[in-house]
C-alpha cells in the first residue's frame, strides 16, 4: 500500500500502481479530493493541495489525455516528493 501525506494527514492511497520514472500514478478514485483544487499550471493538468492552512501548489499532476505508449496511467495522478511525504508501507 503506497500513501501520501501533507501535514501527518493522509491525501492518497493505492497499491498495485503504475510506475512511471520512479513516480507512482494514483487512479483518481485513490485520492481524497477535498484537499484538491485545480491548478493553472499547464505542462500537464496539476493539482494543488490544501490541508488545513497548509497550502502546496502544483504538488500532484495528471495526463488526461497521454501518448499511446503512456495509456496505462491516463488519469492517474502522481506527487512532488519534495512537496508531500510518500509511504510504501
Amino acid at each position: 500500500m503506497v500513501k501520501v501525506y501533507l501535514n501527518d494527514v493522509l491525501v492518497a492511497e493505492g497499491e498495485n500502481l503504475p510506475v512511471v520514472e520512479g513516480n507512482y500514478y494514483f487512479p483518481p478514485n485513490a485520492i481524497k479530493k477535498e484537499y484538491y483544487t485545480d491548478s493553472e499550471t499547464q505542462t500537464a493538468s496539476y493539482y494543488n493541495l490544501k490541508v488545513g492552512d497548509t497550502f502546496v501548489n502544483d504538488a500532484a499532476w495528471y495526463y488526461p489525455s497521454p501518448f499511446f505508449t503512456a495509456s496505462h496511467i491516463k488519469g492517474h495522478v502522481a506527487f512532488y516528493k519534495n512537496k508531500v511525504v510518500i509511504r510504501d508501507e
